[in-house]
């Protein structure tokens, strides 16, 4: 079994969590279109064009018939939807594509339909607009209150996320948001809605969780692993704590049930004092919280690979120890000496 991690950035873990899990029956092999550590800690690596060259899907396509790759995990939203709508591709070259479908990762990726999604099953998120203009007529009216949270509406990492609390913050910070925007990688989907490419939330005050919610590779739901958030870097969890997940397993069947994902998604809750708990995003793949996952006991790279050799779900991949605390740590390296 060989398989390609795509779009690794600095995801070093995740490449030994698959190095581990294949053990010495296959390949890991990497990919992105800049040169990081990450890479290099693959068995290969390939530096492929950008995810929106026109040659992207063919180049990989050319890579894993070279080295035999028989599936794909890719660790980056914007290769997502690239990826999936060239599904069949993949199937017919005999290469297992476990991304979900087009419409779970649009889903996904845009905030606005996360939110429209969430509100079709019911479940709490934090009030949202996509209209700036009703969004202030609803703070001069009383229905919200700052401050607000304004974001990217195709964002993450948290890149160009603005806490508002007043009217002329709101202004500024409204306009540099909207430039920042065209000043990133984020242009390239916001430009299919320029003018509504920014979400307005209100702010909810509590304490963060984040769940991994695992389907198998048909989107039928197999377990939930909680974490409580004690500190966040760079929009990632820094250090964060297992918890029981019992809080939360009727919302996680839900969210399962109905977005029907494939392998790993990764959610962010909120967890009022009054004990409401407020859904706030979902990305459709391993995210930069699941060392915490994996550091408590948790093993779904190597659960994924039971299943790509058509094995049963194990209990203990899947079962984390509770009460532990963990911690990210980054480590100075030399990519190479010119």
């Amino acid at each position: 079994m060989n398989i390609l991690l795509t779009s690794v950035g600095r995801r070093t873990y995740m490449v030994e969590y698959f190095k581990n899990a294949l053990g010495k029956d296959g390949f890991v092999f990497a990919s992105n279109s800049i040169l990081t550590y990450s890479l290099k800690k693959a068995d290969d690596y390939i530096l492929t064009p950008d995810i929106y060259d026109s040659n992207y899907i063919d180049f990989l396509l050319d890579y894993c018939k070279k080295k035999s790759v028989n599936a794909i995990i890719s660790l980056f939203d914007i290769d997502l939807p690239i990826l999936s709508k060239s599904k069949k591709r993949f199937d017919k070259a005999g290469i297992k594509l476990i991304v979900s479908s087009e419409q779970v990762i649009d889903t996904c990726n845009d905030k606005w339909k996360t939110y429209q999604f969430l509100c079709s099953i019911d479940l709490k998120q934090p009030k949202t607009y996509i209209s700036i203009e009703k969004c202030i007529d609803d703070l001069k009216n009383g229905e919200i209150k700052f401050p607000l949270i304004i974001k990217p509406r195709w964002g993450m990492g948290s890149i160009g996320v603005f806490e508002v609390e007043t009217f002329e913050e709101l202004d500024v910070l409204y306009k540099k948001l909207h430039k920042n925007i065209f000043d990133t990688y984020l242009k390239f989907e916001s430009n299919q809605a320029v003018d509504v490419c920014i979400i307005l939330q209100e702010k909810i005050i509590g304490n963060e969780f984040g769940l991994d919610i695992l389907n198998d590779l048909n989107g039928n739901y197999v377990t939930t692993v909680a974490k409580q958030k004690l500190a966040m870097r760079a929009g990632e969890t820094d250090i964060a704590q297992s918890v029981d997940n019992s809080m939360f397993l009727n919302i996680s069947k839900t969210i399962s049930q109905s977005l029907k994902h494939i392998g790993n998604l990764d959610v962010d809750y909120f967890v009022t004092k009054e004990g409401e708990i407020f859904v706030l995003e979902m990305n459709c793949r391993f995210g930069g919280q699941y060392p915490f996952s994996h550091l408590m006991g948790v093993d779904f790279p190597a659960q994924i690979i039971r299943w790509l050799n058509n094995l049963s779900t194990e209990e203990i991949l899947i079962t984390p120890k509770h009460d532990i605390i963990a911690c990210k740590e980054l480590l100075p390296v030399i990519l190479t000496i010119l």
